[in-house]
């Protein structure tokens, strides 16, 4: 189950995390971001306990969207120890967001 992420909580949830954060980048008029929030959905059932999901409206968190340059959406970043492992950009299987978890873990 993925969690809230905003400008307000960013930093408590996803940098101070014990865990690995994946970061999924979104907005609800954007439809590859449609296909792919399941795909994180999914990926953070089958990593429940290791891994923290983390979805940020980018539309409503204009300051967290800005600080790490998003651009283009869906964007994902994969957090380790509060910074930036991995990133990928645009709407992928689940294989490609699996193997950019992987060696967080």
């Amino acid at each position: 189950m993925a969690v809230e992420a905003t400008d307000g909580n960013f930093d408590e949830l996803v940098l101070k995390a014990d865990k690995p954060v994946i970061v999924d980048f979104w907005a609800e008029w954007c439809g590859p971001c449609r296909m792919v929030g399941p795909i994180v959905e999914e990926v953070g059932a089958e990593y429940d306990g290791k891994v923290l999901v983390a979805k940020v409206d980018v539309d409503i968190n204009p300051g967290i969207t800005a600080k790490f340059g998003i651009r283009n959406i869906p964007t994902i970043l994969f957090f380790k120890n509060g910074v930036v492992a991995n990133k990928q950009v645009g709407a992928v299987p689940k294989s490609t967001i699996v193997s950019k978890l992987e060696p967080l873990l």
